[in-house]
């Protein structure tokens, strides 16, 4: 086997354990995996943003409560940093589908870790326009949510195409809500999407499925920006 990045061979660890039962095949060598900064130690309790101190929230989720409280919590996986900005580059924008892989074991093991003791739970990716999905040829938040045990429905279309990445802050803030709902969800809702920045377009969708009868709507993301 070798590294999906760096092409380096992966030479499996054997003992007599991993002889006889079964074990996770290694897609990312460990010098690649240590550049990987996963999130950990005190965050914000609803946007998953590191700060100082446990159990607060930061600016910006005191304004969302404020003025749009449909979205519960955002849980990250992993911080922006050099090397995953990289990654993300070559996964979304130049197509390189078979790079989820890189993700699939960090994102189980986080979102079970998170959200397993929910009951009567839905994820619904985050939609592209179809012009981004023409020019991507697949939707990284769909990739993602595939990796979890859960049922999805792709229950919001996107009526906006305006790329939020070309956007400054103050626009992405003031921007208005991009989707309407498509099949309504009575359940508990996960949006599943690549990354959380400013939090507008996880806001928007929560709006949209809460006024149409979900219980509650959390967000899961890959990345905090």
């Amino acid at each position: 086997m070798h590294c999906l990045w760096c092409d380096q061979k992966i030479l499996p660890e054997v003992t007599w354990l991993t002889f006889l039962t079964p074990h996770k095949i290694k897609v990312l060598c460990e010098e690649c995996k240590e550049k990987f900064s996963f999130i950990v130690g005190p965050v914000c309790i609803r946007c998953n943003r590191p700060m100082e101190g446990k159990g607060k929230t930061c600016y910006d989720c005191e304004r969302w409560i404020a003025q749009n409280p449909s979205l519960e919590c955002n849980i990250s996986v992993f911080e922006y940093n050099s090397f995953m900005q990289e990654v993300i580059s070559k996964w979304k924008y130049r197509g390189d589908y078979v790079l989820a892989e890189l993700f699939r074991e960090d994102v189980q093991q986080r979102f079970d870790e998170a959200f397993s003791h929910l009951n009567n739970l839905v994820v619904v990716p985050i939609p592209l326009s179809e012009e981004r999905l023409q020019e991507r040829g697949f939707n990284q938040a769909e990739a993602i949510a595939s990796f979890v045990n859960y049922p999805s429905e792709n229950a919001i279309k996107r009526i906006h195409t305006e790329k939020q990445s070309k956007k400054s802050r103050k626009e992405r803030m003031t921007s208005t809500n991009p989707f309407q709902i498509q099949k309504p969800q009575r359940s508990t809702i996960v949006l599943i999407d690549d990354i959380y920045t400013t939090g507008r377009t996880l806001h928007h969708a929560a709006e949209v499925l809460k006024l149409s009868g979900a219980q509650e709507v959390h967000a899961f993301t890959l990345i905090r920006g």
